[in-house]
């Protein structure tokens, strides 16, 4: 079954402000900082850095699909890997950090969900992206302040989606308000842009959405707060 298009709109992205730099690489000013190095910097700083919970977008996505094999690309600490695990999906989970992997899978060990999800330490930009095929292939916030080669690894992932299958891409459109000045001075890729960057051939694929969409936070001062999030949906036929 497809993605109704009823609940998924084909759109034309807001116009996100510029920002000097259309990538999430370093600066030339900035010394080359190892990925893995930083990641696991990052997740050992505290012993939960996500919510735990599925994206928004992509829970809306997959209820309108049949289960089958999904890979989550950037997994993280495992949100939306267990949350499709729950639903039937048999789910390849992949990230940088050792210790995101680790506790990915010691919720999937608590769920009863060992058997359902593959944990692979993999760096995208250097090891590509796992064979498929996959029914659902899923980018979720796939950035990164260090350098890492986001629209090479989202054409490889285009590339092991199944016939029939989806791809879906959730990103961040602008930084957080709270994020770091360097942070903020870099613009980060629209719906659209991010669609254009895949190069898919009109022929072999149905866009389904394209699309910015705003949600309500809570930032870490406690405070509310909007973000924007460009997010792509597109089926291989």
């Amino acid at each position: 079954m497809d993605a109704s298009p009823r609940r998924w709109r084909r759109v034309q992205s807001r116009a996100v402000p510029s920002i000097a730099g259309v990538s999430d690489v370093p600066t030339p000013d900035e010394p080359p900082v190892d990925p893995a190095a930083f990641w696991e910097g990052r997740y050992r700083e505290r012993p939960q850095i996500w919510s735990g919970n599925v994206n928004a977008a992509l829970a809306d996505v997959v209820a309108a699909l049949p289960v089958g094999r999904a890979l989550d690309l950037g997994c993280g600490e495992g949100g939306d890997a267990v949350w499709l695990a729950e639903r039937g999906w048999q789910v390849t989970a992949v990230d940088i950090s050792a210790t995101a992997l680790e506790r990915g899978a010691a919720e999937a060990e608590r769920r009863g969900l060992r058997d359902r999800v593959v944990w692979a330490r993999r760096d995208l930009s250097a090891d590509g992206v796992p064979e498929g095929p996959f029914e659902l292939v899923a980018a979720t916030f796939l950035h990164s302040p260090v350098a890492l080669a986001r629209e090479e690894i989202l054409r490889h992932a285009a590339e092991v989606v199944a016939p029939g299958g989806h791809l879906v891409v959730i990103g961040h459109a602008e930084p957080p308000p709270w994020a770091p000045p360097q942070f903020r001075q870099r613009r980060l890729p629209s719906a659209t842009e991010t669609l254009e960057a895949l190069q898919l051939a009109p022929d072999a694929w149905e866009v389904l959405c394209v699309e910015h969409r705003t949600r309500a936070v809570t930032d870490p001062d406690g405070q509310p707060a909007e973000l924007i999030d460009a997010i792509v949906v597109v089926r291989r036929g």
